[in-house]
């Protein structure tokens, strides 16, 4: 700790040439897994908190199969702890800039654990001296300048010793010193060893010191420290027990929950519950502090665990383990969802059937457990898609996800996460060959796409979306993603390749007998034509629109259609068929209840009153229109901009 002190104030080579740092000073502490390290990182960051009032951020580079974790995903989460926004779907890049601007006024302290290389470390790097960056890794960083590692093997006897009391209590370490310093020799002084060692003790206490250093010893030499101590305390387990602990390796990313390890296993959610907190007591697993029980495997384990699995399990248990575990998940996100149907819809009468272990006491239980267990569904999910043999199984749970999100947090609060899941199904939709859930991956990333200003690869996936419906022979898939690719067009401003893809949505619609979508289709037609000043097209169209919604029965449509009409007419220099139209929309919206729509209207024939020459009765129509906006109007917008401005959000829903 002095060490990694000192060196936050050490002077480094910028600072001895004359310049100022340029970015934040970073401290590695490097060491094999078990050595400590991550628990030392988080003592300093609790040393130095108040030096960084802005507060310190945690994050994995690893997972705990140790695969990196993609830097686009990390930075994500660090923009996230900061509040700042991260747009699904943005590059590594563009987020990785996001964050380092969010970091520039701010001092925090950045803890980055696990990193596997330099390259992931640099990505994240704040580039300003007053933040400072906490690196853990099993080696050194070479590549970030002026780093100094500060690495971590034993600790020394004192100091082992006292981790073991912690345990065992001082009356056992006393009375017997010199086997203490022999099971401290044995453990390789490592603390996740001596943890394990511990654990073992503090549950039996008739067992002396002496007597585990000698089962120790007795061990064959063969792997490290940390492993002989596993192997030890894992034989002494009872096989259910034992069955669970190597099962635990199939967790994903580490975070195991009562329902994970009973799915995993076959057992009771008590009984695993149970044999998870015997876990924890032996130092096995670690307890992760949280509203709901949630369990994490040491990483240093995780490879050990595997093994295991490889040698006393055969492959087919194993996917079947896991195959429990994902059906659990799904049973779970499915149950979640629906506790927020109303009572008596048949999602409600469903989850009435299942067992009570499965089931949420209400909708705010079903949004925590959802809350909490965010980051493992995720991982649940990822692992679903690259085991492979799973993808019916993927494909339920990743449906299952995107459906809990949107219900508890919405579609554009949880757009960052259903974006990643959209990208998954499209892994599995082109891996198996599915045309049909290709397509509808594809509209789903192209919609986030769009709605987040990347136009150009919308319009690249809308069209990709277009193939894939085709080749599925889906009617929906292949007319939605034809009206994408016009409304992409016409927010690039290419008109009439807009009006041409929304030309060919329209003849499908048409050919299917499907007139509302038809009749909403000739208004998308008609604003364009507008867009592009072909008052005549844009004419015909909306009548066409008008007709449409006519024959459907659906007065506001045909009301907001009828108010388009009288603004084009008026652009085309006819006022008074203008006058008239705008009339008939009032009598609609009228009908419709649309006091907005009316107030609009009765400002559009204000204007159009005063240009014929009839300022009395432009009075009348303006009058009108503030009554019927009433309190909604506010001091500084005048009666006529707040129409209009409630007319022009009109507009733009029914067009969309």
């Amino acid at each position: 700790m002095a060490e990694l002190r000192s060196d936050i104030e050490r002077a480094g080579l910028d600072t001895l040439s004359g310049r100022k740092a340029p970015r934040a000073r970073v401290l590695l502490i490097a060491g094999r897994p078990g050595t400590g390290r991550t628990a030392l990182a988080g003592e300093l960051l609790r040393e130095v908190a108040e030096r960084y009032p802005d507060g310190a951020l945690r994050v994995r580079l690893s997972g705990a199969d140790g695969t990196p974790v993609p830097t686009e995903r990390v930075a994500r989460e660090l923009l996230d702890a900061l509040e700042l926004p991260a747009p699904p779907g943005e590059s590594a890049d563009d987020l990785t800039e996001r964050l380092r601007e969010g970091l520039a006024l701010r001092r925090v302290v950045l803890f980055l654990d696990d990193a596997q290389d330099a390259e992931q470390v640099d990505q994240l790097l704040p580039d300003t001296p007053d933040c400072l960056v906490v690196a853990v890794a099993e080696g050194p960083l070479t590549g970030i300048p002026d780093v100094r590692p500060c690495t971590l093997g034993g600790l020394d006897t004192k100091s082992a010793l006292e981790l073991l009391t912690r345990h065992t209590g001082s009356v056992r370490i006393t009375c017997d010193p010199r086997s203490a310093e022999s099971l401290v020799e044995l453990c390789g002084a490592e603390p996740a060893a001596l943890e394990l060692a511990g654990g073992w003790l503090a549950v039996r206490p008739k067992e002396s010191v002496a007597d585990l250093a000698k089962q120790l010893h007795a061990q064959d030499g063969e792997g490290t420290a940390l492993a002989r101590v596993f192997r030890h305390s894992y034989a002494t387990l009872p096989g259910p027990a034992a069955r669970i602990l190597r099962y635990l390796s199939l967790a994903p990313d580490g975070y195991v929950d009562p329902h994970t390890a009973s799915a995993l296993a076959g057992c009771s959610v008590s009984a695993a519950q149970t044999t998870l907190d015997d876990f924890v007591t032996l130092g096995l697993v670690r307890a992760v502090p949280s509203e709901l029980p949630q369990y994490e495997v040491p990483g240093c384990l995780v490879p050990l665990l595997r093994g295991l699995t490889e040698t006393q399990d055969r492959p087919g248990e194993v996917q079947l383990a896991r195959a429990r575990m994902l059906e659990r998940t799904v049973r779970l996100l499915t149950s979640c969802r629906a506790v927020t149907e109303p009572d008596g819809s048949p999602a409600r009468k469903k989850l009435a059937g299942l067992p009570s272990a499965l089931r949420f006491a209400d909708p705010a239980a079903a949004a925590e457990w959802l809350r909490v267990r965010q980051p493992a569904l995720l991982a649940a999910a990822r692992l679903a898609v690259a085991d492979g043999e799973l993808d019916t199984l993927a494909r339920r749970l990743m449906s299952a996800l995107a459906r809990a999100l949107v219900a508890h947090r919405g579609t554009e609060a949880a757009a960052p996460e259903l974006y990643g899941i959209h990208r998954m199904v499209l892994d599995v939709a082109e891996r198996r060959d599915l045309p049909r859930e290709k397509a509808a991956a594809l509209l789903n990333l192209a919609d986030v796409d769009a709605q987040t200003g990347r136009t150009r690869d919308a319009l690249a996936r809308y069209r990709a979306a277009l193939d894939a419906g085709r080749e599925a022979r889906d009617p929906y898939a292949t007319g939605r993603a034809m009206e994408s690719v016009g409304g992409a067009h016409q927010e690039l401003g290419d008109w009439q390749r807009a009006a041409d893809w929304y030309g060919r949505a329209l003849a499908q619609r048409l050919a299917r007998g499907e007139r509302a979508d038809a009749a909403r289709l000739h208004g998308r037609i008609a604003a364009v034509h507008t867009y592009a000043g072909r008052y005549g097209e844009a004419l015909r169209s909306w009548r066409s629109a008008v007709a449409g919604y006519r024959k459907q029965g659906d007065v506001p449509a045909q009301a907001r259609a009828l108010s388009e009409l009288a603004r084009v007419q008026e652009y085309a220099g006819r006022p008074e068929e203008s006058l008239r139209t705008c009339q008939e929309a009032v009598e609609w919206a009228r009908q419709a209840k649309d006091v907005r729509l009316q107030a609009a209207l009765q400002l559009r024939l204000a204007d159009t009153l005063e240009r014929l020459g009839d300022p009395a009765a432009a009075k009348l129509h303006r009058g009108a229109a503030e009554r019927m906006l009433g309190e909604e109007l506010t001091p500084e917008v005048k009666p006529s901009e707040e129409a209009a401005n409630a007319y022009e959000i009109r507009s733009a829903s029914s067009e969309d």
